[in-house]
């Protein structure tokens, strides 16, 4: 009877740990995300946010026609596969890869076309149309 009880508390406190090392981490970074959020000219806090997806190798929608001052979220919806969203032909250096459900966002303050694409894969593009 001794050594049973000594068993189910090693292995509760095996459980236990492991939640906290293990399951604990993925539910707090998980609450980060923005999964399933369609946000397509939605109205935060009296400013605009527009959603791409990227799926497929594709950006959805492939083209977007904003007014100045809209943020656009680009969501990584890919089950293994990690993108970019660059900025090429602004001489901007590529920014981080995004991987599954992560998202890249930038606010557009001027007027102007953006054309952009990934920087693995160089037949993935989009532009942002920036209009007043």
């Amino acid at each position: 009877m001794k050594y049973t009880i000594y068993a189910l508390q090693y292995i509760l406190t095996l459980m236990l740990v492991f939640g906290l090392v293990f399951v604990f981490p993925i539910y707090l970074h998980a609450s980060d995300k923005v999964e399933g959020e369609k946000t397509e000219g939605k109205k935060t806090g009296g400013k605009t946010l527009v959603t791409v997806e990227i799926k497929k190798y594709k950006f959805i929608p492939a083209q977007i026609n904003i007014k100045p001052g809209t943020t656009v979220r680009w969501i990584n919806k890919e089950k293994r596969q990690y993108h970019s969203v660059w900025f090429k032909q602004l001489n901007e250096v590529e920014p981080d890869y995004i991987f599954p459900d992560e998202s890249y966002q930038r606010k557009f303050e001027t007027a102007g076309t953006f054309p952009y694409r990934c920087g693995p894969h160089p037949e993935m593009k989009g532009s942002v149309n920036v209009k007043f």
